[in-house]
């Protein structure tokens, strides 16, 4: 049985941290889509990065990823494909919007499935109850930093409470369709089958073999006509690409490194996974901190302070390059307070600007790049290194992928890129990324 192509809208650029050998595309024309149809792997990921938009630009950006890939899909000649909404395993994230724009473009779907585990982030869901593993403690996701997010907040673990919250009532709890993990043992296509209307299911999941068998029987029930949609973290994708083992083993990714030069860091993230890590990488040999005092974006004369906060960044960034080491450049960890969303996201898009003038500033013989936090992930791929794609090479630790920019870039060609999540890994993983590649 030929197995569909797997496409998926990524909502920043994290999730393709558990597969590996495909293609990230930065931009979504017709042409551009066409490469990841063409392309031999069986998935590609288009990096929306609709996490740190509005609402409304959100919308807008997935509507045209959708009307362009109509175009492709057709050009192409595909014939069997499945369309992914990827976005984050702590249910943050532009839900329902996104999967109400994909199906009024690519629809009629039969139904669409709400998938957020991550097993190397320790995410898992049971009984319908979405996990979060903290130091040891299975916890809802609910009671976690992540469900106060200043944008996506949440009140509810139970997903189908959380698709009602989120729905603001459309879908009632009791309408979603519960998948537990004893009847995904003992096989689920006769219920897939008869899924209609766009029924909204959830799906239990605590270990890969689980999502392996689930994915067997939504290839078998789409081999018969089903059109299905899924809302998912990145462990859904391992079962329906299932690939086979990345070509080079994460402790041995330092190869990709060019040249054996020192590298360089860019800390956008602010969760507190993020702020622990980042004080284990600066205790690291070799490593340089830059603190970057984003409040100082604030000031009366901006654009002045600016001015001022990059040349001085960037002075020090040539001077550590220089002297061998690597620099790690940091924004302030505070957690500034703003009056509603939008003025966050314009400080944040501010903020972003800043790192990405340093990202293009950078000496041009640096040996690798570590890019922490989606958002920052992304922006580092499309606005700082200005691509187009990315290849996938795969992951330097579980959760944790490295891309590699082409032979022909104009300032930073074969430039392997490590793509930090922002509430991946445990206190020593950032330092133990950056140890695998300053060996």
């Amino acid at each position: 049985m030929t197995r569909p192509k797997i496409i998926v809208l990524d909502d920043d650029p994290t999730g393709s941290q558990t597969v590996h050998s495909c293609l990230l595309l930065m931009q979504w024309d017709v042409e551009t889509l066409g490469l990841g149809l063409r392309d031999k792997a069986p998935i590609f990921f288009v990096l929306t990065n609709t996490r740190s938009l509005t609402p409304e630009k959100a919308a807008a950006v997935t509507q045209e990823v959708c009307q362009n890939l109509k175009q492709a899909i057709a050009l192409e000649n595909i014939k069997d494909f499945l369309v992914v909404s990827r976005s984050d395993s702590t249910l943050r994230g532009h839900y329902p919007l996104e999967t109400d724009v994909i199906a009024s473009e690519l629809g009629a779907f039969d139904a669409h499935f709400l998938i957020p585990a991550f097993f190397e982030g320790g995410r898992f869901t049971r009984d319908s109850v979405h996990f979060l593993q903290m130091n040891g403690v299975e916890t809802p996701v609910h009671e976690t930093e992540f469900a106060h997010d200043s944008v996506f907040s949440y009140s509810h673990s139970y997903l189908p409470d959380y698709v009602a919250e989120k729905t603001e009532g459309r879908i009632q709890a009791d309408q979603v369709e519960r998948f537990l993990l004893t009847e995904i043992h003992q096989g689920v296509s006769d219920r897939l089958l008869n899924l209609h209307d766009n029924q909204c299911c959830v799906v239990d999941a605590e270990t890969q073999a689980d999502l392996n068998r689930f994915a067997d029987d939504i290839f078998a029930a789409a081999a018969q006509g089903k059109r299905f949609l899924f809302r998912s973290a990145a462990s859904l994708l391992t079962a329906l690409a299932a690939l086979p083992p990345q070509a080079i083993a994460p402790e041995a990714m330092v190869q990709y490194v060019r040249n054996g030069k020192p590298g360089a860091v860019i800390v956008g993230s602010h969760v507190q996974k993020t702020t622990e890590q980042l004080q284990q990488l600066l205790e690291q040999p070799g490593i340089v901190g830059i603190e970057v005092e984003v409040g100082q974006l604030l000031a009366p004369d901006r654009a002045a302070a600016r001015s001022q906060l990059l040349a001085e960044i960037l002075s020090k960034t040539n001077e550590i390059y220089a002297d061998g080491k690597t620099s790690v450049v940091y924004t302030s960890r505070e957690e500034l307070t703003f009056d509603d969303p939008q003025t966050r996201l314009d400080f944040g898009e501010a903020v972003s600007g800043l790192l990405m003038d340093v990202v293009r500033n950078l000496p041009n013989e640096i040996g690798f790049l570590i890019s922490k936090g989606g958002i920052t992930s992304n922006d580092t791929l499309s606005t700082g290194l200005d691509l187009r794609t990315a290849w996938l090479l795969g992951q330097v630790l579980p959760g944790v992928s490295m891309v590699r920019t082409a032979a022909d870039h104009a300032q930073f060609p074969n430039l392997p890129i490590v793509l930090f999540p922002g509430n991946v890994g445990d206190a020593t993983a950032l330092a133990t990324a950056y140890q695998r590649l300053a060996k």
